[in-house]
């Protein structure tokens, strides 16, 4: 901005030496061309004294030549009387002889030309710097000859020399003051333009936080005051677009769907985290590459190519096989058209829809096993009825038989119910629990004495290891009973004769662990994640014929969790299964 001051300042200066010489020099002009009248008419004047003086004395007088050196003295001039021929008749303050000789020729010299004149001439002689005034000599009314007036011409120079170095010293301060001033309005008007233009850069490179001052209330004032609207108005809209570009890529990056951006030639601009996460993919290798050769499954393809080639809305559920197993994704695309039906490009989202596909599973597989596990009881009931109906009854010992399986059949409908119905209540958003202290030595006492009968039937070894001291717990001790009693039971259920069931208590700083280890048949490890399922059983057929419904551990899941509590399990087929359940001495509060 400095060069833009000086070479203002420079154009400034300029200018006025250009007004200032051409003033200068109009002026000298006109002061000598005044000076010279002036001069011209004091001559005019004296000369034509001097002819009057002389007519009336005429050119015979004898003291003629006095007179006219007295008059000649006194106007500081020298008079010279030519006669018509060119003859010297007076010349006042001859000189020498060389100086007469010199003299006569210069004024022949003037004359030459106007001898045959009847008019006043003047003339100067640069050569000899003398300036000559003559007129006609007029004596009684006839032409005798001319006066000449002659004087030195360095007077009319030292006046001019005295009129330049006058202007010239006056322009000179003009020139002086006039800078000064320039300079200073023009700092005044240039500095704020200065500002504005730092601010303007200020802007143009993203600061949109600077600001100019504004000092004064004119032009240069409204300029300021403008650009710092335009600032304002910039960080304003700057501030909001950055929101709404944070807003919007908070929303992008935290949707639980995964999303695409794709562009009107095909390649992909945006790829959020919800999609790297699902298909496991480094974003450098999707961004800026073309759809086709980054998609690995043809119908996703073929459903970009459909929205590129039809420009609608396109909807549609697929398997992708995403490493070892396979997934369920809605996918919706949809053309994003701009303004004036510009072809933006195409965005797409992938909706992981395998939970709900296999919520849907698991109810369809509830409602199945619902049915088969009513339908078994139900038919026996059913066909030992009509067989008793059909005459069975009139044998003792077959009415006897087959009451004992109504009965059966009947507690094992009841049982199946009471199961249904504890799971809905455990699964229910407002269950609670009874929460008081519970000692877990004397509630896993009091289970393995009741299952004792049990395992002695089965030719099993219980046994428990209680903590030396109390384990005291914030608990539901009839929910607790429920879990250990399924727990322990599955336990004895799954070992063969011979085998044992241990039941031992883990303590640590804020929680107890229980194990129950047994040596059974072991599950395999892709069961595992499935034993927890409603109606799921690792050995259906010893389940269900030792009356089991297949709904126990899915009710121990749900009852330990409502305790805020963790159960795992570790089996090896064949070798035996351990169920530890975590629980918290001091029930979390949520």
């Amino acid at each position: 901005m400095n060069k833009f001051r000086s070479r203002l300042l420079l154009a400034l200066l300029v200018l006025i030496i250009i007004v200032l010489v051409g003033l200068g020099l109009l002026l000298g002009q006109l002061f000598k061309n005044f000076y010279f009248q002036t001069f011209q008419e004091r001559m005019e004047k004296e000369a034509k004294l001097v002819e009057m003086y002389i007519s009336e004395e005429g050119i015979t007088s004898p003291a003629l030549k006095s007179k006219v050196d007295q008059i000649s003295h006194s106007l500081s001039v020298r008079t010279t009387i030519v006669q018509k021929d060119g003859k010297i008749l007076v010349d006042s303050n001859p000189g020498s002889k060389q100086q007469r000789i010199e003299k006569s020729i210069v004024i022949q010299q003037v004359l030459k030309k106007q001898l045959n004149s009847k008019k006043s001439f003047d003339q100067i002689k640069e050569d000899y710097d003398l300036y000559y005034y003559g007129i006609p000599l007029i004596i009684e009314g006839k032409q005798e000859g001319f006066v000449v007036l002659s004087t030195s011409f360095d007077s009319l120079k030292q006046v001019n020399q005295q009129i330049w170095g006058l202007l010239i010293g006056s322009l000179g301060l003009a020139l002086i003051v006039i800078l000064l001033l320039g300079v200073k309005i023009m700092g005044r008007y240039t500095r704020p333009i200065e500002s504005a233009t730092k601010v303007a850069m200020e802007l143009a490179k993203g600061n949109y936080k600077a600001r100019t001052y504004e000092d004064y209330v004119d032009e240069t004032g409204m300029l300021s005051q403008s650009i710092n609207a335009l600032a304002r108005n910039l960080q304003e809209s700057i501030t909001n677009q950055e929101m709404q570009q944070d807003r919007l890529r908070t929303l992008i990056e935290n949707m639980g769907s995964g999303m695409l951006l794709i562009d009107s030639r095909g390649y992909i601009n945006l790829v959020n985290r919800a999609y790297k996460e699902q298909f496991h993919i480094h974003p450098d290798d999707f961004l800026y590459h073309l759809y086709y050769e980054v998609f690995e499954h043809k119908e996703i393809i073929k459903l970009v190519e459909k929205i590129f080639m039809t420009e609608v809305k396109v909807r549609k559920q697929v398997v992708l096989p995403l490493n070892i197993e396979r997934r369920y994704f809605d996918v919706y695309g949809a053309p994003i058209i701009g303004l004036n039906d510009e072809w933006k490009g195409i965005v797409l989202v992938f909706h992981d829809i395998t939970e709900l596909k296999k919520l849907e599973q698991v109810r369809r597989d509830f409602v199945a096993n619902v049915s088969h596990e009513l339908k078994t009881p139900i038919t026996s009931i059913k066909g030992f009825s009509e067989t008793l109906l059909d005459g069975a009854m009139e044998d003792p010992q077959l009415r006897q038989q087959f009451l004992s399986i109504i009965l059966t059949e009947s507690q094992r409908m009841e049982s199946l119910i009471q199961d249904l119905l504890d799971l809905s209540k455990v699964e229910q958003q407002g269950f609670k629990l009874s929460i008081h202290s519970v000692d877990l030595n004397t509630l896993l006492y009091e289970v393995t004495t009741v299952l004792s009968n049990r395992a002695t039937e089965k030719e099993i070894t219980l046994t428990l290891d209680t903590l030396p001291e109390e384990a005291w717990i914030d608990g539901d001790s009839q929910r607790l009973m429920q879990v250990f009693v399924n727990l322990i039971g599955n336990a004895l259920m799954y070992t063969m004769p011979g085998g044992t069931v241990h039941v031992s208590l883990e303590e640590e700083e804020e929680t107890i662990t229980v194990h129950v280890q047994d040596t059974g048949i072991g599950i395999d490890s892709d069961e595992i994640s499935r034993i927890f399922e409603r109606f799921y059983r690792v050995d259906k057929a010893r389940s269900r014929n030792s009356g089991g419904t297949g709904l126990g551990l899915a009710i121990v899941k749900h009852l330990v969790e409502a305790h805020k509590g963790e159960i795992e399990v570790k089996s090896e087929v064949n070798k035996g299964t351990t169920f530890s359940v975590k629980l918290h001495k001091y029930l979390p509060q949520m």
